[in-house]
């Protein structure tokens, strides 16, 4: 029965604040992910803030890609003219 106290003492000394120990760490790596992820969640509300005027640039986009090819269809006409000589 003496053995069993032993144990129980040895359990409640040595391993115990092992335990403690251990969880403690893990606790704080938990709370600097918890404080990683509330920081993304900022992050991403203010950047879909952001990205509200995107659509309307979307549709001026056809208008813009038309424009640099005639800007780039004259340029490479002019470069062939002076490739020529």
């Amino acid at each position: 029965m003496a053995l069993w106290w032993i144990g129980a003492i040895a359990l409640i000394v040595v391993v115990l604040p092992v335990v403690i120990f251990l969880l403690n760490r893990i606790l704080a790596a938990v709370e600097r992910i918890r404080d990683a992820a509330d920081d993304i969640l900022t992050d991403g509300v203010a950047l879909n803030d952001g990205l509200a005027p995107v659509p309307g640039l979307l549709a001026t986009t056809d208008e813009t890609i038309k424009e640099v090819q005639v800007g780039a269809v004259r340029y490479a006409g002019s470069v062939e003219k002076l490739l020529e000589a």
